[in-house]
């Protein structure tokens, strides 16, 4: 962004006298100087003061500082170069209007996407980060609160930690009294919870009009185009979004798109298809959306898509390939490696296990079974923590020695968990190689920035730490109170907040307060930030991963800053990313407030994830998908619990 200043410098000559003049006075150069002056014609004169006045404008329109200071006068709040903030003026909420302009390229989406506020000037945490103790606090110090405890009989024993799976840890608020004034819910009057469930369901009905006007039946919307984009073709936002609409209470919504699914939706195309992102997104939404309404129409829908997926698994390890002809019946690895991703072969399984057990067909199950056998038993792992790539020929990990839970990895560990709790909390090898990752994280990943202290999960490379977190990291706060709440260590859950606070900040510190898509964070002692974001990683794609969070973390704790944080993140996707003829768009540049950038691209997670976990953290309704009778997959929809046998 800062690169080495160059300054041009233009030599006017007005005659052919050698240098030697200028080794007289002063005084004499002024006089020649006048003189050679006055016997230019007036045209000449003119074409040189056009000239000098042209090189002045173009010297203060590319001169850095002051153009920044321009835009500072004009556009209100501006980060200065040493973390001040010039002017403060209130920004006006605004929706993107219809382009007139071309809208500026998107930048390359990294191979690293598995899904794939108003303006803060400079970023400055919270005071409530100034209170929370000396930044130079050992991790062990803020995850030791946990007390070890003996339980009943039954408990399940692991490296020497007793884990009830059969009793909820109940949540301790970090030395907080739970009746304490930061903890009681009377925050916000109950009418104001319910014009949040309600400003969720608007940002629904904006987003879905966009899809019925502008992209009905196709995979995903172009907003400012107003047109769409295909990826698969078979309706992937539509069929994302049909328990969001169910569980919104969106019934008109919901029966026209059950429509389309009756009269049009069909697998028998000859297209190929991800297996990962159509196990995630069509396989998991139909089979949620059945549970949720009984209509025998989703499942029956759901067999044929689950039927057609399995050719993936015919590979010489049984380890699938990454991409499968739904028509013809084939499957192949990318085009350009024999391996699949670890996060993708690992983060099917919650739902072809339930497609088992409600058509009594055991194959889908012993498919994503051995799979699960093979990556416990495979070497290559660090601690627990698994590399990124897995060969479908040897059934062996590749590129090793890359830990990172972030894109490529990121699933496998809430997998873990949740085929775990899926299963009844019976099947204990997951349990075991969840709590062994949760250590390898502690281990070799947390670390602590600067000079703050945000607690953050960085990356692993050949021995070698990064500071580096994808915003699909946001994940694990989520995960860790899920497994908490399940009876797991007490600090799971400690180690939650500490996580939910930075994923937080990864927004609030931002100037349009959406998150970037990566950052990296600071270690050095005297740095004035904590966070770093990198020219091609400010991007924001609307995902959920923070907003889930903040869904598990208020469950649990029933802590209002939850929600209140949720509310803002809201607040911002409504002020930089809402179209004005409607739906959201991605955008570029979440450091911009006057321009983000937009895409032109409207995930279908958006529908299906981010604005459904926004409406379960602002529900008073403890029954409204129970997390003690279902378990949401990666793609945030509900499967059920099995009953105990």
């Amino acid at each position: 962004m800062h690169g080495s200043s160059r300054q041009d410098f233009v030599s006017i000559s007005f005659d052919g006298q050698g240098s030697s003049s200028y080794n007289n006075s002063k005084q004499w150069r002024r006089q020649s100087c006048w003189r050679k002056w006055k016997q230019l014609s007036r045209l000449q004169r003119c074409l040189l003061l056009f000239i000098v006045v042209l090189l002045v404008i173009c010297g203060l329109a590319s001169y850095p500082s002051l153009t920044k200071h321009l835009k500072g006068l004009t556009s209100g709040d501006q980060e200065t170069e040493g973390g001040s903030t010039s002017i403060q003026r209130p920004v006006v909420p605004h929706l993107l209007p219809e382009p007139i302009k071309q809208i500026q390229p998107a930048l390359t989406e990294t191979l690293s996407q598995r899904r794939l506020p108003n303006k803060r000037g400079p970023p400055v945490l919270q005071n409530r980060l100034q209170k929370r103790g000396n930044a130079s606090d050992t991790l062990m110090d803020d995850v030791a609160d946990g007390k070890k405890e003996d339980r009943d009989e039954g408990a399940i024993r692991w490296r020497g930690t007793v884990i009830d799976a059969n009793r909820a840890v109940e949540d301790v608020k970090d030395g907080e009294n739970k009746d304490s004034p930061t903890n009681q819910r009377a925050k916000l009057p109950k009418d104001a919870d319910t014009s949040r469930l309600e400003a969720v369901r608007d940002a629904f009905r904006h987003a879905w009009k966009g899809y019925k006007d502008f992209a009905w039946g196709h995979d995903e919307l172009r907003p400012i185009s107003k047109s769409y984009s295909e990826w698969f073709g078979l309706g992937l936002t539509l069929i994302d979004a049909l328990d969001t609409m169910w569980i919104l209470g969106l019934k008109a919504e919901f029966e026209e798109a059950k429509a389309w699914v009756a009269t049009e939706l069909s697998f028998n195309k000859n297209v190929d298809v991800n297996l990962f992102e159509s196990t995630i997104r069509i396989l998991g939404g139909l089979l949620s959306t059945y549970h949720l309404t009984g209509d025998g129409l989703f499942l029956e829908k759901a067999k044929d898509i689950g039927s057609r997926l399995m050719p993936a698994f015919n590979t010489p390890s049984k380890i699938p390939y990454s991409d499968v002809n739904i028509g013809k019946g084939t499957a192949h690895p990318p085009h350009w490696t024999s391996d699949s991703t670890v996060a993708e072969v690992t983060s099917i399984q919650l739902e072809f296990r339930e497609l088992s057990r409600l058509t009594q067909d055991p194959q889908y199950q012993a498919a994503v079974a051995e799979i699960m056998r093979q990556v416990h038993m495979v070497g290559g792992k660090q601690d627990g923590l698994v590399p990124m790539f897995i060969n479908t020929n040897s059934g062996q990990f590749t590129h090793q020695g890359v830990y990172t839970l972030g894109a490529r990895a990121d699933s496998y560990y809430e997998y873990l968990l949740k085929q775990w709790i899926q299963g009844g909390k019976k099947e204990n090898q997951f349990l075991e190689d969840y709590l062994q990752a949760v250590e390898g994280v502690k281990k070799n990943l947390l670390q602590k920035s600067s000079p703050n202290g945000l607690t953050f999960v960085g990356e692993l490379s050949h021995g070698h730490f990064s500071p580096k977190m994808d915003h699909l990291v946001c994940f694990l706060p989520g995960t860790l109170a899920l497994g908490a709440h399940s009876g797991l260590p007490v600090d799971h859950m400690v180690l939650a907040k500490q996580l939910m606070e930075t994923c937080y900040q990864m927004y609030v510190q931002m100037e349009t307060g959406l998150s970037p898509e990566i950052v990296h964070f600071n270690m050095h002692h005297g740095s004035t930030q904590d966070i770093d974001v990198k020219l091609a990683d400010r991007h924001n794609l609307l995902r959920p991963e923070t907003v889930e969070s903040l869904f598990y973390l208020y469950r649990f704790t029933k802590d209002q800053k939850y929600r209140d944080w949720g509310w803002e993140i809201l607040q911002n996707f409504n002020k930089y990313t809402k179209v004005s003829t409607g739906g959201y768009t991605s955008i570029n540049n979440v450091r911009d407030p006057d321009y983000p950038s937009p895409r032109d691209k409207m995930e279908s997670f958006f529908l299906g994830e981010t604005l459904k976990y926004l409406f379960l953290l602002f529900s008073d309704d403890p029954d409204l998908i129970s997390l003690d009778q279902y378990v949401f997959n990666t793609e945030a929809h509900p499967l059920p619990i099995w009953p105990a046998s």
